[in-house]
């Protein structure tokens, strides 16, 4: 009985150590993520957030820009049957 009680008192010393040890990786992953991976996900973050805001700040102007081509390949077309007419 007493080998079976030094077993248990053995295997929960081994149970608190590997307990310290997982604590200790977690702490270590929790740090990892603070410190590396949330920064740059803060960096990709404002990355997108300040393209985003850039195209949208410009759709307004793409419409319009849209229409200038437009009128600029109708004027070209027109001119080009112009000239080729005095040639």
């Amino acid at each position: 009985m007493k080998g079976e009680l030094q077993t248990m008192k053995d295997d929960l010393q081994f149970m608190k150590n590997d307990q310290q040890s997982l604590r200790a990786e977690v702490h270590s992953i929790k740090l990892y993520q603070e410190n590396i991976i949330l920064p740059r996900l803060a960096t990709i973050e404002s990355c997108y957030t300040d393209t985003y805001n850039r195209y949208k700040d410009y759709t307004d102007k793409m419409d319009a820009t849209f229409e200038d081509i437009a009128l600029l390949k109708q004027v070209v077309t027109e001119h080009s049957e112009k000239l080729q007419k005095l040639a």
